[in-house]
């Protein structure tokens, strides 16, 4: 499908004491289903700023964005007016420092902590789904990973 919607999303992760990683995702207000935060493009912003923004007050999330993104995935978004866009969204790797108890969505939507191959089994897109899954063994070899790391 041809691009026409370019949107931004977090990918916040959680690394624990064995070394495994956790990714929170939080339900869309409209189905219910499990996603990224996300959002369109800010005037003004950097694209991970504004991925960094989504995730605060989607997710209520604060921590270290990376610049560059781990991947993208498309998809088709369905507009209030029943229209379809079809959008193709760039996903920036978040390291989170901490979750706020109160935050701007948070009576819109659940938040929960997954593993990869957890969360890319309740995505509705294959290719973010792919992208959860290579999170699933050694995530900080993954250079993007690693470096945010380095930097957080």
């Amino acid at each position: 499908m041809p691009c026409i919607g370019e949107q931004i999303a977090a990918l916040p992760l959680k690394f624990k004491k064995d070394g495994s990683v956790e990714v929170l995702m939080v339900t869309s207000r409209d189905s219910g289903r499990w996603v990224m935060p996300k959002g369109w493009e800010m005037d003004g912003k950097k694209p991970w700023r504004a991925a960094e923004i989504e995730a605060l007050e989607e997710a209520g999330v604060l921590g270290h964005i990376g610049n560059d993104a781990i991947g993208m995935y498309r998809y088709a978004k369905v507009m209030d007016d029943g229209s379809i866009v079809p959008c193709h969204v760039r996903v920036y790797p978040m390291i989170v420092e901490r979750l706020k108890r109160r935050w701007k969505e948070r009576d819109e939507r659940k938040r929960r902590w997954f593993t990869p191959k957890q969360a890319a089994k309740r995505v509705a897109e294959a290719d973010l789904a792919a992208l959860l899954m290579s999170l699933s063994t050694k995530p900080r070899k993954q250079p993007i990973v690693r470096d945010l790391l380095k930097a957080s």
